[in-house]
């Protein structure tokens, strides 16, 4: 028995000593992986967690039954680049280098799909500026290892303006957002170089062969290849988890769906075709590719996508990085009305108007509230939810906060860190802004309750429209003349929230810019 004693002693010191680092407030934690997923065109009722009855997202309601849900998030504008921007610069779209969709037409051909085929240089968008500050180069500075797999969208092939020179050490997917719109493209890139796929050229908008039945599935072969594009980005994130899960790593999933065209897996299409019944086939009227069954398609790709999220959190979970893994899911604005997507049908941004007008390319509120969901198992409460009004601009300084690195000074963005710590000392913007130079030129102020809308800029400059959204969520009753004080006082704020775009494409003359 006195030869136990020592190894007793020492076994009760090691127990003493593990439990004083298990509780001792002070004891040095390893930093969080954080992974941030973005869909693309998902409206604010697209899963079940915010409302949604007809398309299942189990593994997305239990990320937010396991974390915190916000109510009143905002994506950086209503289309895809401009967000994007936002999103990594932390800069609202009265001070963002891109404000708009710029495809950057100068070039050529860049909207013929084979001309770009041939001559890489017609990918891409219009190029951030050399050294623009991003999410991922301000975490590299913290010793993160960053990867982007989806959809890039803020630069070109052969410009600075690439992933792998903005921050971001892995890069698989579409360089360019244009070749998005196939699922089934004929290359994706692997960090500076194309990967050729084994699919046929199908350029987007290609109408079904003459003579074919539309009510046949098999007349719709022609849209349906062999490497889906979303599978072989999915291998690539789980690579990169597995070869990175002994270091602190940012992983953004930039999803490139539910964007348009309508293109699933067939067991997906198959399981809503069943749960819905017959519907009418789309035959591209109204732009991408013809569909024999657009609903049960379009809900295929988001219960697609939601298969995907729980197959990851799986991993993390299998490889124990769970518990130490923020998670971030949002959309980069609300849901399309193109190419077949029926998201009337499935109120895709209720309590918002789903429709032209107020979705997807508007600043009313179905085009810019957004889904997001927040899950840190042992720092977020599980089951919370939020109605910290927060926008895209606030992410960049939110995981600078995280991981302990200074965010740039010029930035617009508030850390919404201490609300998913329940800390009440939450700072508040004074208001949120957004310009955008398209569809006929819109700007929006968000004060507190109120809600300012002009649009008509880049032609006849309308009229403020002036909402309270906590009577009119919906943005029914314009009451701007009952609210002069309202109006005078958001000027004032209108008149000192931007700068002068410096890409001419940008530029709104009404607003006072020089073209």
């Amino acid at each position: 028995m006195k030869k136990l004693k020592p190894f007793l002693y020492l076994f009760l010191s090691l127990l003493h000593f593990s439990c004083n680092q298990q509780t001792n407030p002070g004891a040095e934690e390893s930093p969080p992986n954080i992974i941030y997923i973005l869909a693309d065109d998902l409206g604010y009722n697209e899963l079940g967690s915010y409302g949604q009855s007809k398309i299942e997202t189990p593994n997305l309601d239990a990320l937010a039954a396991n974390g915190m849900k916000f109510t009143q998030h905002y994506s950086g504008s209503p289309v895809c680049a401009p967000s994007r921007a936002v999103l990594l610069t932390g800069k609202h779209t009265g001070h963002a280098y891109v404000r708009g969709n710029d495809e950057w037409g100068s070039r050529g051909e860049v909207w013929d799909y084979r001309a770009m085929f041939r001559d890489s240089s017609l990918e891409g968008q219009r190029p951030l500026p050399e050294g623009t500050p991003t999410i991922g180069s301000l975490l590299q500075g913290a010793g993160y290892t960053t990867g982007i797999v989806g959809k890039w969208g803020l630069g070109a092939p052969h410009t600075h303006s690439i992933p792998n020179k903005m921050g971001f050490d892995f890069f698989y997917g579409y360089n360019c957002q244009r070749q998005a719109h196939t699922f089934y493209p004929l290359h994706l890139y692997k960090n500076e170089n194309r990967v050729y796929l084994n699919n046929d050229t199908v350029p987007p908008k290609m109408k079904l062969v003459e003579g074919a039945d539309p009510y046949l599935e098999a007349s719709y072969a022609n849209y349906f290849l062999e490497d889906y594009s979303p599978d072989l980005m999915f291998e690539e994130i789980q690579g990169f988890v597995d070869e990175n899960k002994d270091k602190p790593f940012f992983l953004y999933w930039a999803n490139p769906i539910p964007h348009v065209p309508l293109q699933a897996p067939k067991k997906w299409i198959d399981y809503y075709v069943e749960k819905f019944g017959e519907e009418e086939p789309y035959l591209g009227d109204q732009g991408y590719f013809p569909t024999r069954y657009p609903r049960a398609t379009y809900a295929a790709m988001v219960s697609y996508m939601d298969e995907q999220i729980g197959f990851l959190i799986e991993q993390l979970k299998r490889e124990g990085l769970y518990e130490n893994t923020l998670i971030l899911f949002s959309s980069d604005n609300g849901p399309t009305y193109a190419g077949g997507a029926d998201t009337q049908w499935f109120d895709s941004a209720k309590p918002f108007g789903s429709e032209y007008g107020r979705a997807k390319g508007f600043v009313h509120e179905g085009g810019i509230r957004v889904p997001m969901i927040a899950s840190w198992p042992g720092k977020i409460e599980p089951g919370s939810n939020s109605d910290h009004i927060s926008a895209f601009w606030d992410v960049l300084p939110t995981l600078c906060e995280v991981t302990g690195v200074n965010p740039p000074e010029d930035i617009d963005g508030i850390s919404f860190l201490p609300t998913l710590l329940g800390n009440e000392e939450q700072k508040e913007h004074n208001y949120l802004y957004w310009e955008f130079p398209s569809y006929t030129g819109q700007r929006a102020l968000r004060m507190g309750k109120w809600k300012l809308i002009q649009k008509g800029l880049l032609k006849e400059p309308q009229p403020f429209e002036l909402y309270d959204l906590e009577q009119d969520i919906n943005e029914q009753n314009n009451i701007a003349e009952q609210h002069p004080e309202i109006i005078q006082q958001m000027q004032q704020i209108l008149d000192t929230v931007r700068t002068e775009p410096e890409i001419e494409r940008f530029k709104i003359e009404a607003l006072g810019d020089e073209k």
